[in-house]
């Protein structure tokens, strides 16, 4: 345990205790937590020290947004953007909420959320659970004028669960109209694998149609946020490279590379829970997303940003990430294993 730190080795500590109780009411509570902290001056000072955060970094210019530092939450731990004064609180430069759809839904039947504590990782079929756009558009409409200089909030949009593929656009395109007034930049995510029918969006023609209708309703209004767009990390390198190759010609602002995978390649977790259908996430992947960045990057230069999201469990591995071409970094499984010291540690190491 040398190196943890206190914070680091408190939350060693306490892992085994929330790890007992079901990953899903964990997260809700988890959240429900931050938003009363993040709102109040003690409960942000508490979480100040609690994220460990260094002195400042000097901010980074992505994709023409500036970012106090290079280390954000990736989506789907926030959904509803309900603790974006935490998150910054945490020390943060960004936070990515959602995916949200246009309209609320449900999500997927429950148990849906899975630790696999032996491989650092979970998996999940939440299938995009949201309060909807404009819900979503609203809190952070809210949470603007309260939060720090410097903290970027991205929004990651969906189509609902009962569209098809023929009238996605129309669902990005809402949603997209909902956000864009409140978002610094938007991602169209193509690659969950727990909506059924989703990642055939990521073929080119389709992918562009939904970049070119958001592109034209942004033109329409005179607000336009960057577009990013999230992608597989089960495409092989070569459709990964053409896709990303087809991007760059094209509107979309930059990449996040990746999403959950189908693959279970190398699993030491049991059976029963290596065999539970939805989206890995975690430890696993890290191998997986360094050589998927190396490739786009290698693709696209400087054409496009690239923002690392699959895997990253240590300050370490963020410093990784940022050599094999990411412009910034999201965490997400590695703070259930790893706890809130992982962001300063971060942090420290990507500048």
């Amino acid at each position: 345990m040398a190196g943890l730190g206190p914070v680091g080795l408190a939350y060693r500590i306490v892992r085994p205790l929330l790890f007992r109780f079901e990953a899903e009411r964990i997260h809700h509570l988890t959240l429900r937590a931050l938003r009363f902290a993040g709102e109040n001056p003690v409960g942000r000072g508490l979480l100040h020290v609690t994220g460990s955060p260094p002195a400042p970094a000097p901010g980074v210019e992505v994709a023409g947004i500036t970012f106090r530092n290079r280390v954000g939450i990736g989506a789907g731990f926030d959904k509803n953007g309900v603790a974006l004064r935490g998150w910054a609180a945490l020390g943060l430069g960004f936070a990515e909420v959602g995916t949200v759809t246009p309209r609320p839904q449900p999500g997927n039947p429950q148990p849906r959320l899975f630790r696999l504590p032996q491989d650092d990782a979970l998996i999940n079929r939440m299938g995009f659970n949201n309060a909807g756009a404009a819900a979503l558009a609203r809190l952070v409409m809210f949470a603007r004028g309260r939060l720090p200089a410097g903290f970027v909030i991205g929004v990651n949009i969906g189509r609902g669960c009962a569209t098809p593929n023929d009238d996605a656009v129309d669902d990005y395109r809402d949603a997209y109209r909902l956000v864009a007034p409140v978002a610094d930049y938007i991602v169209v995510n193509v690659s969950s694998p727990n909506t059924v029918g989703l990642r055939d969006l990521q073929e080119a023609e389709r992918l562009s149609d939904i970049l070119a209708a958001l592109t034209e309703s942004g033109a329409l209004t005179g607000i336009a946020p960057p577009l990013f767009v999230k992608v597989a990390p089960d495409l092989d390198l070569s459709q990964l490279s053409a896709l990303a190759g087809g991007l760059v010609s094209g509107p979309a602002r930059g990449m996040i590379i990746t999403n959950t995978s189908m693959a279970r390649d190398g699993l030491r977790s049991s059976p029963e829970l290596v065999a539970q259908a939805g989206g890995l996430s975690g430890h696993p992947l890290f191998a997986k997303l360094l050589e998927r960045l190396a490739c786009v990057r290698e693709t696209v230069g400087d054409r496009l940003a690239i923002i690392a999201s699959g895997g990253i469990t240590s300050g370490d591995e963020a410093a990784a990430a940022v050599r094999a071409g990411a412009d910034l970094v999201q965490l997400w499984t590695g703070l259930v294993y790893r706890g809130p010291s992982l962001i300063g540690s971060a942090i420290r190491l990507v500048r």
